[in-house]
C-alpha cells in the first residue's frame, strides 16, 4: 500500500541522518510534488544539523587548542554592556565541563528568548560560574578601560575563589593584562565555548538587571533599550533628566541637571 503525502513527510520530520537515507531512496520513484518537497526539506533540515554540530565541534576544538593540554582548566571571560548611556558593564566568567551546551554561541548570534535557557544551562553545567557588575558611578570616576580591567580581575578572582584553580585565562578581544595566564581571543565569544559561555551569562545577567531597573526608573524604557541610546530613551534623557544609573560621562550632551 502506497504511503500518504501527510504520513511520508512525517517520517521525513522525524528522521535522522541514516533513516532519511533509506527513506531517500526509497522515495526516489516517487513523483508526487508533496513528497519531492518533503524530502528537500528534510535534506535542509538535516544539512542545517549538520553544520550546528559541526559549528559547536569547532566551538570546543579552538578552545583546547588554546589550552594547549587537554587537561587544562580553561576560564572563559567575556563582558555585556560596555556601550551603553545606563546601567553597569557585567563581565561573565565561565569555566565549562565536559558536558557540551547545544546552541552555545556568541550572544549576539543568539534569539534574545534563547538566551535564559542558555545562560541556565551554562549555571547548571559549568564547573563555575560568574557575573561581575562595576556600577555607572565607578565607570564614570576611572573610565571604561579600567572599569574593564577591574570588572575582568574580579571575576576571574570569584571563579578561583570557588576553589578551581585556572591554568589559562581566555579573555574575549584585545589583551587586558590582568593576568599572566591571560590569552586573548579576538571575536572570542564567537570561536571560543568559554568565552561564549561568558558572553551569554554576562549578557542575561545584565538585561535581567536592566528590566528590574524600568520599574525603578519608568519613563526611559530600560526593559527594552537595556540603556542603549536608543531615540527613546535620548528623548527622556532630555525631559527628565538622568538617574542614577546613567553614565554621567557617557551623557556628555545632556545639559539638564539629574531630576533623582
Amino acid at each position: 500500500m502506497e504511503l500518504t503525502v501527510a504520513r511520508i513527510v512525517q517520517l521525513l520530520n522525524e528522521a535522522d541522518e541514516e533513516t532519511f537515507a533509506v527513506l531517500e531512496r526509497s522515495l526516489e520513484a516517487d513523483g508526487r510534488k508533496g513528497v519531492r518537497r518533503a524530502v528537500a526539506q528534510a535534506r535542509r533540515r538535516l544539512d542545517r544539523q549538520a553544520a550546528e554540530r559541526a559549528r559547536l565541534d569547532g566551538l570546543y576544538a579552538f578552545e583546547r587548542e588554546l589550552a594547549g593540554r587537554p587537561d587544562a582548566v580553561v576560564v572563559g571571560l567575556d563582558e555585556a554592556g560596555r556601550g551603553p548611556l545606563a546601567g553597569p558593564l557585567a563581565v561573565g566568567a565561565v569555566v565549562l565541563g565536559q558536558e557540551r551546551i547545544e546552541g552555545l554561541n556568541d550572544s549576539k548570534q543568539v534569539k534574545e528568548a534563547d538566551r535564559p535557557r542558555l545562560a541556565q544551562a551554562v549555571r547548571e553545567k559549568a564547573l563555575a560560574c560568574h557575573v561581575e557588575f562595576v556600577e555607572p558611578a565607578v565607570i564614570d570616576e576611572v573610565g571604561m578601560a579600567r572599569a574593564l580591567r577591574l570588572a575582568f580581575s574580579r571575576a576571574l578572582a570569584a571563579v578561583e575563589a570557588t576553589g578551581v584553580a585556572a591554568d589559562v585565562v581566555l579573555v574575549d578581544g584585545n589583551p587586558l593584562h590582568i593576568d599572566p595566564r591571560e590569552v586573548n581571543v579576538v571575536k572570542g565569544d564567537a570561536r571560543c565555548a568559554a568565552i561564549a559561555a561568558a558572553s551569554i551569562v554576562a549578557k542575561v545577567a545584565r538585561d535581567e538587571l536592566m528590566v528590574e531597573y524600568d520599574k525603578e526608573y519608568p519613563g526611559y524604557g530600560f526593559a527594552q533599550n537595556k540603556g542603549y541610546g536608543s531615540a527613546g530613551h535620548l528623548r527622556a534623557i532630555d525631559e527628565l533628566g538622568l538617574t542614577p544609573i546613567h553614565r554621567a560621562s557617557f551623557c556628555t550632551r545632556i545639559e539638564q541637571p539629574s531630576l533623582f
